[in-house]
Formats: C-alpha cells, sequence, structure tokens
C-alpha cells in the first residue's frame, strides 16, 4: 500500500480560524470545535503520531473581508503545509470557512512542483466553489478557491508567487455537487472539471464514481489533496454550516468514502472546512466529522477480516 494510507502516518493538525471569506459569522470557532471533539485523540488511538501545530496566525489583517484579507491567510496557511509536506508530514488543515484551502492547496502545489510530481484535488461538497469576482453572487471568497486556483481572472494579488503555475483543471474532482451558480456551472463546463452530483450518487451509488477517481490519480501517481466540506453531508446529519443544502451524503456513504480513501493510499493532505459552531446542535456536527476523520485514518464501523468467498451467504459447497 502506498504510505498515504499506512498506519503510523505522522499528522500534523494545522487550525485555521478563518471566516474572511464568508458574511456567515462563526466558522473562526472550528477548530476549537474539533479538538474539543476529540479529533487529535482519536488520531492518537489509532496508532498515529500527531502534532498539533496550533493555529495559523496570518499577521495584521488588513480588512475584515476580502481579496487582501484571504491573502493573507492564504500566504500563511501555504508556507505551513508545505513545511508539513517537506518534513514528511501529512498536513490536516482545520477550518474555518472553504477560502481556506487557497493555502492549502497552494502548499500542496508548492511542495509538489519541488518533488516533480502532479496534484489531484478531491472537493466533497455541495457546491462547485468555482465563482469568480465576476460571477459570484454573493461576493463571499469562500465560494471561489477553486477559480483562483485553476487561474481564473480576477485573483490579482491573492498568492504569493505571482508567476505560479495554476492547477490543473482537469485534475480536479467535484464530488456530491448539488448546488451550482449559473455563472460557475458554465466555467466548470468549460474547463472540464470532473463532477460527480449527488444524481450520480443516487444512480450509482458512492463506489464505482469515487474508485474510478482514485483508480485515476493512482494511475498518474499524482498528490491527492481532499478537501471535506461539512455541507458535503445532509444537514439533518450535520447542521452545523452556514451553507447548508437538504440532500446531501448519508453518515454510511460518507463513512464509505473515507473508507475507501484509506484503503487506496493515496491521501496525503487535507481540509475539514465550513465547520460553524455556533450554528450547530451541541456539537453535533463536529463529533461526526471526528469519526468520518478517524474513519479516513484507519477506524472501521466493524473491524473484523474479510470472510473466504466459500463463507459467505450463497457460496457453500454444492
Amino acid at each position: 500500500m502506498p504510505d498515504g494510507g499506512a498506519a503510523g502516518r505522522r499528522i500534523v493538525v494545522i487550525g485555521a480560524p478563518i471566516e474572511v471569506g464568508t458574511s456567515e459569522p462563526g466558522a473562526l470557532m472550528g477548530p476549537a470545535a474539533l479538538r474539543t471533539a476529540g479529533l487529535i485523540l482519536s488520531l492518537r488511538d489509532l496508532g498515529h503520531e500527531v502534532v498539533d501545530a496550533g493555529d495559523v496566525a496570518p499577521g495584521l489583517v488588513p480588512e475584515a473581508r476580502g481579496l487582501p484579507a484571504v491573502a493573507a491567510w492564504t500566504r500563511a496557511l501555504a508556507r505551513a503545509v508545505e513545511t508539513a509536506l517537506d518534513a514528511g508530514g501529512l498536513p490536516l488543515v482545520m477550518g474555518g470557512d472553504h477560502s481556506l484551502s487557497l493555502g492549502s492547496v497552494e502548499g500542496a502545489m508548492r511542495h509538489c512542483a519541488a518533488a516533480g510530481r502532479a496534484l489531484s484535488v478531491l472537493w466533497l461538497d455541495a457546491h462547485a466553489d468555482f465563482n469568480t469576482p465576476e460571477t459570484s453572487p454573493s461576493g463571499n471568497i469562500h465560494g471561489m478557491p477553486l477559480a483562483a486556483l485553476c487561474g481564473e481572472p480576477g485573483f490579482s494579488g491573492l498568492f504569493e508567487d505571482a508567476d505560479r503555475a495554476s492547477l490543473d483543471p482537469a485534475r480536479v474532482h467535484l464530488f456530491g455537487l448539488r448546488s451550482i451558480d449559473a455563472g460557475e456551472r458554465a466555467l466548470v463546463r468549460a474547463r472540464r472539471l470532473g463532477v460527480i452530483d449527488m444524481r450520480d450518487i443516487d444512480e450509482f451509488g458512492v463506489v464505482a464514481p469515487l474508485r474510478r477517481i482514485l483508480d485515476r490519480v493512482a494511475e498518474a501517481g499524482d498528490h491527492l489533496h481532499v478537501s471535506f466540506d461539512v455541507d458535503f453531508l445532509d444537514p439533518a446529519l450535520a447542521p452545523g454550516v452556514g451553507t447548508t443544502v437538504p440532500g446531501g451524503a448519508t453518515f454510511r456513504e460518507a463513512h464509505l468514502i473515507m473508507e475507501m480513501l484509506h484503503d487506496s493510499g493515496l491521501v496525503r493532505s487535507l481540509d475539514v472546512v465550513e465547520l460553524n459552531p455556533f450554528l450547530d446542535e451541541r456539537g453535533r456536527s463536529a463529533r461526526v466529522l471526528v469519526e468520518l476523520v478517524a474513519s479516513l485514518f484507519g477506524r472501521r464501523i466493524l473491524d473484523r477480516p474479510t470472510p473466504p468467498i466459500e463463507a459467505l451467504p450463497g457460496r457453500g459447497p454444492a
């Protein structure tokens, strides 16, 4: 198995208490809620070495919201993620609104560029997050990170390196999509992003579509970055998010996805974003996220060996 999924990883937990990319207050409390819900202890119980790097502090943020404020966070997070990867760790960035992925993905891209490796992104989210300042109805940057990372116009000054290589849209895989704005729909089609929406999941389940993505990443030998937005889940399961969309993934579907990611051995960096404890119900969403992250790192609901085929129902001797 590739080392990305093996037991005993060195996981570097990085808090990103950022909410400058959204107009809904409360996401800055996300990292504290995940720590309180037992994320670090759960990962250590699975045999991983977990280093809590604390919360990123971007220094003086020039204004409350908008591109200059997000740029300060982006640069600080990119440095933290790149440092963790260069030291052989697996960065787990806890948010915080989804604009934090500008920094985490950028840091992973810089690490990959130095290693001569490509990066693929699995975006578990109800939304495409491929708006630009021109197409966005709200102007909230947490709905724009993929567009900025892929080099769409309108994001001047956001990244530290103005001549950076953009993320390849063909290596972006949207999974669980069920809400998209008209302008970004046109961009997603034009840039040919991979899209598995909830209609696909309803028809085919999660296994076959996800397996195709993982096979493609494995064949290419890419670094896989997973960005997991709380609103990927159905709001009845995880209400602590500012952009709820009905019809999301069930608890068991989400666990199965996490187990498949673990089994693939491909995940080398991870975001958990958009947890808003202010909107949660007594820590319920944070506890669900801890369970799911633990599944990605090796915990199973049923810990038992796979039975031989002749022991399965209907497979006995004739």
